[in-house]
Formats: structure tokens, sequence, C-alpha cells
């Protein structure tokens, strides 16, 4: 499967963003989809994850209330909708997927198989 990310730009602090990750190849419908940042300096974090139902999901603390995770799989896409952005948000943003059965969403803090190229979000104060 191959993973397109989109969305990323430079905004100010307190908007909102939503990024997509488009994936062509397999249907999605039967992978469990995540996204993950890369903050300048620091190491890859995960971010949000779905279950390839959509009925379950993962996000880290500091993005909990703030970002919200969903998916379209008759599109073969996945979104992230970011708001409230602050600063510490900047970093590159990549969409990963890896293909599961468990429709519960209890394997998506796993290891991923396959890695978008990232969309970078900025977030000026």
């Amino acid at each position: 499967v191959q993973l397109q990310a989109s969305g990323g730009g430079l905004v100010q602090a307190g908007a909102s963003l939503r990024l997509s990750c488009a994936a062509s190849g397999p249907a999605l419908s039967r992978y469990r989809m995540a996204w993950f940042r890369q903050a300048p300096g620091k190491q890859r974090e995960f971010v949000a994850a779905i279950a390839w139902s959509g009925t379950g999901r993962a996000y880290a603390d500091s993005v909990t209330g703030r970002f919200t995770i969903s998916r379209d799989n008759a599109k073969n896409t996945v979104y992230l909708q970011i708001n409230s952005l602050k600063p510490e948000d900047t970093a590159i943003y990549y969409c990963a997927a890896s293909p599961s059965t468990d429709y519960t969403g209890r394997d998506l803090k796993k290891p991923y198989d396959y890695w978008g190229q990232g969309t970078l979000v900025t977030v000026s104060s």
C-alpha cells in the first residue's frame, strides 16, 4: 500500500487544520491506520490511530481533546482534524498503515508496516 499525506501548512496558533492520508493499492478497509509526527530535533512520536472498522481509536495524551482521527474506507482516506493548534504541534506529520483483523483496535499501538512521506505543519505564535 502507498500512502500520500497532505493538508499541512503554515498557520497561526489557535487555528485548525485537517490532514488527509490517501492510500493507493489494496483497500484500506482491512488496515489499521495511524498518524505520527516528528518535531525538529525530536524523535518521531505516536499521535493517533484508528481501527480498520473505525470503531476503535487511540490518542496520545498530548493531543487528546484537540485531535480527531477518522477514516472513509470508501475513499481509501484517513483524516486527522487538528483544532486549537499550538506552536509545539509544529512537526512533520506522517500517516502509517498495517494490516489488521482486530476491529476493536486493541492492536493500534503495535508497529506499523507502511509509511507515507509526511506533510509539514508549522504553527506560529
